[in-house]
């Protein structure tokens, strides 16, 4: 449980919810903290900003795909279980949220001005968020 807790913490410190959690997994999936921030720099606000596919979910599905992605691509029975796990991750994260998509968990389009300004001033970043991340590191400690 502690990657849960470094997760949220992580989440506190003003990363975004992807960088959050693979933050959190990363490091004892063979990717370092650094690369990990990196990569999951652009997943935030629902995949660059567009309000898509929440982050932590992204973050959660990159460190299923860092223990269980195929490596190669003849490697497909890898590859199917990999995928599969991923709809399973994306379904209980679903069933705890109603969706895994940002605009619906925030109710605002973070993907429009008007949106993003109002996720800002309402504080759903800070107040809803760390929720989010949290679900999607306590799924990832069932499923790794």
């Amino acid at each position: 449980m502690h990657r849960v807790k470094l997760a949220a913490a992580l989440s506190e410190e003003g990363l975004n919810c992807a960088q959050a959690v693979i933050g959190a997994y990363g490091p004892e999936l063979g990717l370092s903290r650094d690369l990990a921030m990196g990569v999951a720099a652009v997943f935030g606000g629902g995949l660059g900003r567009t309000a898509g596919v929440c982050g932590a979910v992204s973050g959660a599905v990159m460190a299923l795909g860092l223990r269980h992605g195929a490596r190669a691509g003849a490697d497909t029975d890898t590859k199917e279980r990999a995928y599969a796990l991923t709809k399973e991750f994306l379904a209980r994260f679903a069933a705890r949220h109603g969706t895994v998509l940002c605009r619906e968990l925030l109710g605002v389009d973070v993907g429009t001005a008007e949106g993003l300004t109002r996720a800002r001033t309402e504080g759903k970043f800070k107040t809803l968020c760390p929720n989010f991340v949290r679900t999607a590191a306590e799924l990832l400690e069932e499923m790794l």
